[in-house]
């Protein structure tokens, strides 16, 4: 996320709940849907700390197959959600997380199941015909099809993720609760999936999505634009941008697939800057460890499309042309919260903290500003001491200045207690090779750098990451 000034996020509040269509109900009755299975019902969420429904449990999706028809001047989406998981218990019942759209069918493994919706769960109850393939250990796929305007939704201080419309489009961001605004999942950033999403557009509208563009073809005046990301990605880090881009394709010298698509109104202003994103790949690699993925890039919208940048795996999301600092910083994330996710959103002073360290860092080595020098500044800013990054008060804190400012604060303190700059960032590598494409807490971390370190760090955790005022620095 952009952390000038990191804009604080909550989901709006649950829609009231919505019917099936009598037709599609009438026909899943008469199916025979409703029951059989023998099992119990996986759990409606996944107890973040902070997002209690969000997610679900007794599953785990290995695949989205996502086919959107996009018409913006319509002002509609129409969706296919081909769904691959893994049953991690006997199942009955299950959920999906989808806020808004209309449900048109559903089935599991070829048969209609039963729906029922209450705000934004869905509850789906396979047919008993299907019920070893809901056996744990088992693979089984469920297919939604649905329609509608996508919600934008709208957090207490006005800042939006979901489906935000542009000038010429939209554009999807889903930190923390965005992405079931556009399609049916498990929403929640403990499970991860590779990505096939396929987006049809009119012409003359591109789309771009995460991973590598597989294929592009037209007909009849529309472009159905195919995205691949074969590395796991948590929901909400999957993007879609529909508009009019200017877009370029390369490959760096270490074999990166970049790809980049701008607004035309931000072109001339992003050039030299995206233009760093090899060097600054390459200088990440150095500090961080091999990149995790196989693509990258940028999609720079228009000024005002959006509030912040978000750091949507293989290629960020700008409002506008970025600065150096920023594309940094959103850069340093395809490490630190993309391939390494974090476990619940308490944990999120794990992507932001080393995400602005990275920045100290870059200045330190091209702008001549020493790290200590930016710590100083955090150190003074009021701001960073408002709540311990490891636990904000509420989800609307997630994304507050301490979980950015103080969570580089607790990585630079680490750094001094080694003494050892070497040794300093071999773990930091051994942190992203550890968890590459998996997910890790607090707790993982504390532990990881104890053990590498061979040292007690209880009086470090104490008042960097948890203390409620500011510990003097000669504490250590």
């Amino acid at each position: 996320m952009d952390h000038r000034p990191p804009a604080p996020r909550r989901p709006a509040p649950a829609p009231a709940p919505l019917l099936l269509p009598l037709a599609l109900a009438l026909a899943l009755l008469g199916a025979g849907c409703t029951g059989g299975v023998e099992g119990s019902p996986g759990a409606a969420g996944v107890r973040d700390p902070y997002f209690r429904g969000l997610g679900n449990g007794g599953y785990d999706v290995t695949h989205y197959g996502l086919k959107l028809d996009v018409d913006p001047a319509a002002d509609r989406l129409r969706g296919t959600a081909t769904i691959t998981a893994r049953a991690t218990q006997d199942l009955s019942a299950f959920h999906l997380d989808l806020a808004g759209l209309d449900v048109e069918s559903v089935t599991v493994e070829g048969r209609p199941a039963a729906v029922n919706r209450a705000g934004e769960e869905l509850t789906l109850r396979p047919a008993a015909r299907v019920e070893d393939r809901l056996r744990k250990g088992r693979t089984f796929t469920t297919v939604v099809r649905y329609s509608g305007s996508p919600l934008t939704i709208t957090g207490a201080d006005g800042s939006q993720e979901g489906w935000l419309r542009t000038a010429d489009g939209a554009v999807a961001l889903g930190e923390p609760t965005g992405s079931m605004a556009w399609f049916p999942g498990n929403h929640h950033p403990s499970d991860k999936a590779a990505y096939d999403i396929e987006v049809t557009v009119p012409e003359p509208l591109t789309a771009v999505s995460n991973g590598e563009l597989v294929s592009r073809r037209t007909a009849k005046g529309r472009t159905a634009h195919h995205w691949r990301t074969a590395e796991p990605m948590a929901s909400y880090l999957a993007t879609v941008a529909v508009g009019r881009f200017t877009t370029q394709e390369s490959v760096t010298p270490d074999g990166i697939r970049l790809f980049t698509a701008v607004d035309p109104k931000s072109a001339a202003a992003s050039k030299d800057v995206l233009d760093e994103i090899p060097a600054v790949l390459k200088w990440s690699a150095e500090k961080f460890g091999p990149y995790p993925f196989t693509s990258a890039g940028a999609i720079v919208e228009r000024t005002g499309d959006s509030d912040y940048a978000l750091e949507t795996q293989n290629r960020p999301v700008f409002p506008g042309p970025p600065d150096t600092g920023l594309l940094v910083h959103e850069l340093a994330h395809q490490w630190f919260g993309n391939s390494v996710t974090p476990a619940t959103w308490q944990d999120m002073w794990l992507n932001e903290g080393f995400a602005t360290y990275a920045e100290w860092l870059w200045a330190a080595d091209h702008d001549d500003v020493p790290v200590e020098e930016s710590f100083d500044e955090a150190y003074e800013d009021e701001d960073n001491w408002e709540f311990p990054p490891a636990e904000p008060p509420a989800a609307v804190n997630i994304s507050d200045a301490p979980v950015y400012g103080r969570g580089a604060m607790v990585v630079h303190r680490i750094r001094l207690e080694m003494d050892d700059d070497e040794a300093f960032f071999d773990l930091v590598k051994g942190w992203t090779k550890a968890h590459r494409h998996a997910n890790a807490s607090t707790d993982d971390f504390i532990a990881y750098v104890e053990e590498e370190t061979g040292q007690d760090l209880t009086d470090l955790w104490d008042a960097w990451l948890y203390g409620e005022s500011r510990p003097p620095v000669e504490e250590g």
